[in-house]
């Protein structure tokens, strides 16, 4: 699934660009299954096609209904309209060819503005980061220091990731944010980086006796790292 899903359904390259933004707007706290099922349900709801007019035509109740889903339901309503009507006032009924210009629609940041240009147009200006991307690569250890927001965060990964991976890297880990590195409660015990030593913040529980205590152990960076892991003892309740 993803924000590239979208454009599949739609034949008109304006309406495929189209989609590939409203899928973005609505991905927003959302996971890649409820926006997929709502993009569907919005394209249904506007007429069988995702375009400019089309959303522009719908009242806000109809966009609501389809979307209902999504996080954020409402305010996605109003910047959907919002940014539908400014495309068609502004940039001919399509997605703009530039990071400038996609922010400036309403409901639009960065990292949707990347990923649109990466999609919709195959350009690479930029890596998309959201919560998943920021989150997972400082566990991993991908920064000299930790970053403290996505764009220190971007910044950082495109200073030193090549630039043919900028693309793939938010499709991967977004996915696997939402599966099994998840921001509260990770599933180490499950995650072949964990199991590999590859991630420094990895948090895997050995039991001890039964009915008394569970050791929670964090992996060094590496199996040839001197410094010893560090056990917590956790009583069970």
């Amino acid at each position: 699934m993803g924000c590239d899903q979208a454009q599949w359904k739609e034949q008109d390259p304006k309406n495929s660009r189209f989609a590939t933004l409203i899928s973005l707007m609505l991905s927003s706290q959302t996971k890649d299954e409820v926006t997929d099922a709502a993009v569907a349900r919005l394209r249904t709801a506007v007429g069988g096609s995702l375009s400019v007019d089309a959303v522009i035509a719908a009242d806000e109740a109809t966009i609501s209904e389809a979307i209902c889903k999504v996080g954020f339901w409402r305010r996605k309503t109003q910047y959907i309209k919002q940014a539908a009507q400014r495309l068609r006032d502004d940039f001919d009924s399509d997605v703009p060819k530039t990071v400038d210009e996609l922010c400036s629609l309403p409901g639009v940041g960065p990292k949707m503005a990347f990923l649109a240009l990466q999609v919709a147009r195959k350009l690479n200006l930029g890596i998309g980061v959201d919560v998943h991307v920021h989150r997972i690569t400082n566990r991993l250890g991908w920064h000299r220091r930790p970053t403290k927001n996505p764009e220190e965060t971007r910044l950082n990964l495109q200073s030193w990731l090549p630039k043919e991976l900028h693309g793939e890297i938010n499709h991967m880990l977004v996915g696997f944010g939402q599966t099994v590195c998840l921001p509260v409660g990770p599933k180490c015990d499950s995650c072949t980086l964990s199991s590999a030593r590859l991630c420094p913040s990895a948090q895997t529980k050995k039991s001890t006796k039964r009915g008394s205590r569970d050791s929670v152990s964090t992996n060094s960076p590496a199996e040839s790292d001197p410094r010893p892991k560090i056990e917590i003892e956790v009583e069970n309740a």
